[in-house]
């Protein structure tokens, strides 16, 4: 059988139905972006009895070209997290197959969320979803958003991993759902899984996860270092002015962005007692 982190890496189509396993086929949602890379994958998982994991926006061609390539064998729609980006196409498609969606509940909403979203049923970390052609392992990896989900194929060791690890980008963490120390928490339980590869909710499979997983947790320690190095040198600051400070190694021009992952390590160090908050000005605890 033809491993699905084996194959050849080509451009991103959005549409396209692309071939990854002899059970695995990828279809990228129409919504490039900062955020979202080339766009949202949805991966369908199966051929009698199709597993659809990460719907993706609620764009007409998009759900178009995924029941063009599944039809009535689609069975569930699993959601790895509630974001606009991810969940949204979930109703259209259910009503059209009448497949079982399968996801956390809402979060409140934040500005981030898909309101939309009902689930059918929630699986439990750990609880499994088998068929007579696949295994899928829900493992519970709270961090970029409360709520959010990855889906083990333990047949191949291929983990579906929504926002929780994106190809070629660190994820950002939005505080309040997102958490910091759950995100770095939850990367190190990935290591305790028999990875043999990743398929991120943006970009391409991802071959060495061991690796990768191993690396995020190193980024992360080494961001969060540097932010406490910044708050020993100057004392106290308030979210933009530490932002070009901490990530004086990132463009400009994402600083915004950055600064919801700043936001997130602050509270994380507030937590570990290094750093408190005063209004908006955030300090070094000596």
């Amino acid at each position: 059988m033809k491993r699905a982190n084996a194959v050849p890496r080509t451009p991103i189509v959005a549409g396209q139905v692309v071939t990854l396993s002899e059970q695995l086929r990828r279809i990228t949602a129409p919504n490039p972006g900062p955020m979202t890379g080339a766009g949202t994958n949805s991966y369908l998982l199966g051929r009698q009895h199709v597993a659809l994991i990460d719907p993706g926006p609620a764009e007409a061609s998009h759900i178009d070209a995924i029941l063009s390539a599944c039809g009535d064998q689609l069975r569930w729609i699993l959601v790895t997290h509630t974001h606009r980006d991810h969940s949204p196409a979930a109703a259209a498609l259910a009503a059209a197959t009448g497949a079982e969606v399968i996801g956390m509940p809402l979060q409140p909403d934040d500005g981030f969320q898909d309101n939309s979203f009902v689930a059918t049923r929630t699986l439990t970390h750990d609880e499994r979803l088998v068929s007579d052609e696949f295994t899928l392992r829900a493992i519970y990896t709270p961090g970029h958003v409360n709520n959010h989900i990855c889906y083990l194929f333990e047949e191949q060791g291929l983990l579906f991993c929504g926002d929780h690890i994106m190809q070629g980008s660190t994820v950002v963490i939005i505080p309040p759902h997102g958490d910091m120390k759950a995100y770095i928490e939850s990367l190190r339980l990935l290591l305790d899984y028999p990875l043999q590869a990743l398929a991120p909710g943006h970009g391409w499979l991802i071959d060495d996860p061991v690796a990768e997983v191993q690396g995020l947790i190193d980024h992360r320690l080494t961001r969060e270092a540097k932010v406490l190095q910044v708050l020993k040198v100057v004392g106290k600051g308030t979210l933009k002015s530490l932002t070009p400070k901490v990530y004086d190694d990132v463009n400009a021009s994402l600083h915004p962005i950055a600064r919801y992952s700043l936001w997130a390590h602050l509270i994380k160090l507030q937590h570990d007692g290094v750093a408190s908050v005063e209004g908006d000005d955030w300090c070094f605890v000596g």
